[in-house]
């Protein structure tokens, strides 16, 4: 009994599409999360990328449960004294809302080089337009 171990030439991609519209921002991430790491694929392997490319739109639209708009922070430092930026998530939803979903999945990953590697394959897109028609990306359910 042996454990096979997949090639990077015998991982079969495909595009998937996600509408944020309406969803819980934590429950897309970690559906994302998983997609993006091959975790819904037989061939899953943790030190190999068998995962997909993930496509979201609507990303305005996700929602936060509870007071999480005014009460959840994001903090960035410039590293400068003094450099440290408070932005409260309903503000940063009406102006990033690509970043809000993005740093949503991000920390779901393992903070790795194999994560970093992962992120490259996912787009996200504000509105319900995306250039990648031409994929034929299968729709997700959530």
């Amino acid at each position: 009994m042996t454990t096979t171990y997949p090639k990077k030439s015998e991982v079969k991609r495909r595009f998937v599409l996600f509408d944020a519209e309406g969803v819980v921002l934590g429950r897309l991430a970690a559906k994302v999360a998983s997609v993006l790491k091959g975790k819904d694929k037989p061939a899953y392997h943790p030190a190999v990328d068998t995962g997909d490319y993930v496509i979201v739109v609507n990303a305005e639209k996700v929602r936060l449960t509870g007071d999480k708009m005014k009460s959840k922070i994001h903090y960035s430092h410039s590293q400068y004294p003094g450099g440290l930026k408070a932005t409260p998530y309903g503000e940063l939803l009406k102006k990033y809302p690509d970043r809000v979903v993005r740093n949503a999945v991000r920390r779901m990953l393992p903070d790795n080089r194999l994560s970093r590697q992962l992120m490259r394959k996912l787009k996200v897109y504000a509105g319900p337009e995306h250039p990648h028609a031409a994929q034929k990306p299968v729709k997700a359910n959530l």
